[in-house]
């Protein structure tokens, strides 16, 4: 009939969808059928007297680089900093929006939020994008502070629905995570120096660079490094592009000797 097959007259249900799902699937369209580019990796420690967040320079868009130095570590406030890992322009807005909050609350009430306080606030804003994460452009941040109750750095990580968990030591998000978290088990020591604990983030990122292809390692030729802040009882600061580019070329030199980095003893 009209050159239509038998399909067309089964009946499969008063949903258009249902119809489509079974003659042609293809034509439906798929959670992760947009195309944006994503960063990728975030690294957080602490060392003695504060915390630190690094994010390679990195951002794919499936199997190309859309960007090679695009910033994924943030200063959130003062005593803060975020890093995000994810569909990176919705991440950027989020952490742009999360800025905002923090400011506009000290400015109404006359003091800073206190750290459990900006860690529930960004879970709040990551689960206000679940539908958007049910489509494939999920943002999962890293967030990091110091505490000047405790006086202690501190780590957050989060899931897609908004859940906050509280790391111990060091944590990872993104693609090259579970390479950086490996790395970091092996070499990570509660009495690392600020020095110390950077040059740990940079072999981190250098590790999952060279298992991660989304991950972007130290570009010699280009001059782009990772992105390292601090922060501490004197407030987050950038570590200067001079200091990252020389510990970056001492971890490049390093593992021309020998590639796969220090080695661990067995017990």
């Amino acid at each position: 009939m009209n050159g239509l097959d038998a399909r067309f007259f089964e009946s499969v249900g008063t949903s258009f969808a249902d119809f489509v799902h079974k003659i042609s699937p293809d034509l439906l369209p798929r959670p992760n059928s947009i195309e944006a580019p994503h960063g990728t990796t975030i690294v957080a420690l602490s060392y003695q007297g504060g915390v630190l967040m690094a994010g390679d320079r990195r951002a794919t868009m499936g199997n190309l680089i859309a960007s090679r130095d695009i910033e994924k570590v943030f200063v959130a406030d003062e005593y803060s900093v975020v890093g995000i890992a994810g569909t990176a322009g919705l991440a950027v807005e989020l952490v742009k929006l999360f800025q905002v909050e923090l400011e506009h609350y000290e400015k109404i009430e006359g003091s800073p939020l206190s750290l459990d306080g900006k860690a529930n606030r960004l879970a709040s804003l990551i689960r206000g994008n679940l539908p958007l994460a049910m489509q494939g452009l999920a943002v999962v941040p890293l967030f990091a502070g110091f505490d000047p109750d405790s006086n202690i750095g501190r780590i957050f990580s989060y899931d897609v629905t908004g859940g906050r968990y509280e790391e111990s030591s060091f944590h990872a998000v993104g693609s090259g995570s579970i390479f950086a978290r490996g790395a970091l088990k092996k070499i990570y020591q509660e009495t690392f120096t600020r020095e110390e604990s950077i040059l740990a983030s940079l072999a981190a990122l250098y590790d999952a660079a060279d298992d991660d292809s989304a991950t972007g390692g130290p570009d010699l030729a280009r001059n782009i490094y990772p992105l390292i802040i601090t922060v501490n009882h004197e407030g987050a600061s950038k570590v200067s592009d001079e200091e990252v580019e020389q510990l970056s070329r001492q971890l490049v030199e390093s593992r021309t000797l020998r590639p796969d980095g220090p080695k661990a003893k067995l017990i």
